[in-house]
């Protein structure tokens, strides 16, 4: 914990305030749920003090009740329909909630309340947003429903007795923990609003979902007795790792805080080297920087606030809040206060990911055997389409700047990709989806090439805004081509885009850029020889994979049958990410040797977890072959169990139903494809990187394979020695 806790003046006047106005919404004795005595023992007056040490009595008042309310919704809610089985009382309590917080308090009538959720929600939402943005307005609405949506969710699933996966997990966690809503209450208690222009922008999200899941893996390791010993709940990070690595408890403990430490550091290291750049990038003013700066401190106050409340609570396993009694107004938090502000242990991992050394002999890939349960079938017309890519890319030059020849593109085989994508394909859809895997993997080579190794950050964020110009959403072309990535990009947009209504080609669009976004990062990670924490990475890989581009290719033909709230949906969300979470750490797989000893990159997710563990090649290949199973079974599971419940719930048609079960037979064709592609293909294979890559000058002697600490769990956990 880098940050000291420190104690809000107000804490007194917020207990009071917020014991008459639970007893006022009807949250106290007679509801059922709560009596006075509870919610004195919960104290969220003292979480609040502690995570918003700065706010006035009143800001602190309001943030209180928000938490009262919060937690009340929680119990309430189990209470009602989650110990009850009844998911359609569940729904239809849920659906009631957003007419509870208008997005302008003057346009239309708010219901009249029916319980304790309800008014507590009319009222909060009349004494907050008068001083909010209609920005934040939509924001706040967005994490709010999201943090009630997830409780039907774990209604649906509660009986599945499912562990998840440790990703899977992260995902869900900031969803059902709310932490993203805290951030928002943030905002309100600095009085200093994220300003719009850079609200969904990499580092914006970046720190809100590293200060996410830091406050959700420091309330695992708090809530781990209660959870998983006392309530049998599944839910719990250290349970997960538990399993997934399957080792003891205490292990799982330590890998979690390790964890929690990586993503603190990712929350720095954003902080000091993302946000400067994108302050002069969107042309900030001084003011609107510094209450984004305001932010980011409120944000690290809640950390170092809310572990401090974890100590002293009773709700967890500290002997019942046992300890020093907690300092005056004027004081700072004793625990958090008293603890080390770094360790030896976050330090040495904060060191490890910035000294990696760059093209170490580590011979050719190893392979596990990858569980993969569905079929490859391959176009009829692949033969054509081969001559075809190699003509195109000759046409747009694409061959004849030094980075990629007639060699290389032939040897790389992209149509046989395609060919297993989607083997249903015409020719002419096999020919246009080959050229877009074609211009996206040789984009993922030309940027390392041309502006990595000079490490020309400005230069690659110019290529980028270009590349954008020739996507125009309204169909005209702004700039002409000047390089073989602008001409290719032009042509395959016209041919693809051309046809789509306006509001598809802005998805598509973004589809594109997204990988573009993710081509810089890993520019940027180069540039400070960073290998990236595992929670950025794997978020991060699906981008530059291009996953979001070669999705929305299949779900071209969808057109108006399936509404664009169902692909936003958690369903749909955790079946496509669970989708390219596979394929990604399948080509980290086979890419192995020509990253880490041809290439010098960091970016690849057997070195991540080596990195992360600080263990050898073999263990962690292990880890990630584990990782991409438990990620196709969770695929499975969705499919199956999930995605049902989703359609019952929007009343989808029979064709719309008919078209997603076809896309899930469309997701399993990609990767399906996608690993043949891998196997066949000569891209990743020894010989053809000796052929196509000169030896590097630098070659680390001794034994092959990247470190040798930790050939075990224990020792990789460091926990013996």
């Amino acid at each position: 914990m880098p940050y000291p806790a420190r104690l809000n003046p107000h804490l007194e006047e917020a207990r009071a305030h917020s014991r008459e106005w639970a007893r006022g919404m009807g949250m106290l004795e007679g509801s059922g749920i709560w009596e006075e005595k509870d919610l004195d023992s919960h104290d969220y007056a003292l979480l609040c003090s502690c995570t918003h040490p700065d706010c006035d009595g009143p800001a602190l008042s309001l943030v209180t009740d928000w938490y009262v309310w919060v937690f009340f919704f929680d119990d309430h809610f189990l209470e009602l329909f989650k110990r009850t089985q009844d998911r359609e009382g569940g729904k239809a309590y849920l659906d009631r909630l957003p007419a509870f917080m208008p997005r302008d308090l003057e346009a239309a009538g708010i219901p009249e309340a029916t319980n304790p959720v309800e008014a507590g929600l009319a009222d909060l939402w009349a004494r907050t947003v008068p001083s909010m943005s209609m920005e934040w307005r939509e924001r706040f609405i967005e994490s709010t429903e999201n943090l009630l949506n997830e409780s039907l969710w774990e209604l649906s699933n509660m009986n599945a007795h499912r562990i998840p996966n440790p990703v899977e997990y992260i995902e869900m966690r900031r969803k059902v923990g709310g932490a993203p809503w805290s951030a928002g209450l943030v905002e309100y208690a600095v009085g200093a609003e994220v300003p719009d222009v850079i609200a969904a922008s990499r580092p914006m999200r970046v720190l809100r979902d590293a200060f996410s899941d830091g406050v959700h893996l420091c309330n695992d390791l708090f809530s781990y007795q209660r959870e998983v010993e006392n309530e049998g709940e599944n839910s719990n990070g250290v349970l997960v790792l538990e399993t997934f690595l399957d080792c003891t408890t205490q292990q799982a403990a330590e890998a979690v805080n390790d964890l929690r430490t990586s993503r603190l550091q990712q929350f720095e290291n954003t902080a000091l080297t993302e946000l400067p750049p994108l302050f002069v990038e969107t042309g900030l003013d001084p003011l609107s920087c510094a209450d984004v700066l305001a932010y980011v401190k409120g944000l690290q106050d809640w950390q170092s606030g809310g572990l401090e409340w974890h100590m002293r609570s009773s709700r967890y396993m500290n002997g019942g809040g046992a300890g020093a009694a907690l300092p005056g107004p004027s004081g700072i938090g004793v625990s958090a206060a008293n603890l080390k502000l770094t360790t030896a242990r976050a330090e040495s991992a904060r060191l490890r990911g910035f000294t990696h050394v760059p093209f170490q002999r580590v011979g050719a890939s190893r392979l596990p055997d990858f569980f993969m349960p569905f079929p490859v079938t391959l176009s009829p017309h692949l033969e054509e389409a081969r001559d075809n890519v190699v003509a195109w890319a000759h046409g747009v030059g694409i061959l004849e700047e030094g980075v990629w020849d007639e060699g290389k593109i032939i040897d790389y085989d992209l149509p046989l990709c395609s060919a297993g994508l989607d083997p249903d394909a015409t020719p002419a859809e096999l020919d246009l989806s080959s050229a877009w895997l074609a211009w996206g993997t040789y984009g993922d080579d030309y940027y390392p090439v041309v502006f990595g190794h000079r490490r020309d950050l400005a230069g690659a964020k110019l290529c980028n805004d270009r590349l954008s110009a020739f996507m125009p959403v309204d169909g005209h072309f702004t700039l002409a081509p000047a390089n073989a990535m602008e001409r290719g990009l032009a042509d395959l947009w016209t041919r693809t885009a051309g046809p789509m209504e306006e509001g598809a080609r802005g998805s598509f669009r973004t589809a594109v850029e997204n990988m573009t976004e993710g081509w810089l990062w890993e520019l940027t990670n180069q540039a400070q020889n960073r290998v990236p924490d595992p929670v950025d990475y794997i978020e991060m890989r699906r981008k530059t994979f291009g996953s979001d581009l070669t999705m929305s290719l299949s779900r071209i033909g969808h057109g108006r049958q399936v509404p664009d709230e169902i692909y936003s949906s958690g369903p749909l969300q955790s079946l496509e990410n669970a989708a390219a979470d596979y394929a990604c750490l399948l080509n980290d797989c086979f890419s192995y040797q020509k990253e880490i000893e041809f290439e010098g990159e960091v970016h690849n997710g057997i070195l991540v977890v080596q990195n992360f563990f600080d263990c050898d090649y073999p263990t962690a290949l292990a880890i990630i072959d584990d990782l991409m199973t438990s990620r196709m079974r969770q695929f499975e599971h969705v499919a199956e169990n999930e995605l049902p419940v989703l359609y019952d719930d929007f009343d989808l048609s029979a064709e719309a139903r008919r078209i997603l079960d076809g896309y899930v037979v469309e997701l399993q064709d990609w990767m399906a494809g996608i690993l043949n592609w891998h196997r066949d293909c000569r891209r990743y294979q020894e010989s053809a990187l000796l052929r196509h890559h000169p030896r590097p000058a630098l070659t680390i002697p001794g034994p092959t394979g990247l470190g040798i600490a930790a050939a075990e769990l224990p020792r990789l956990l460091g926990l013996s020695g």
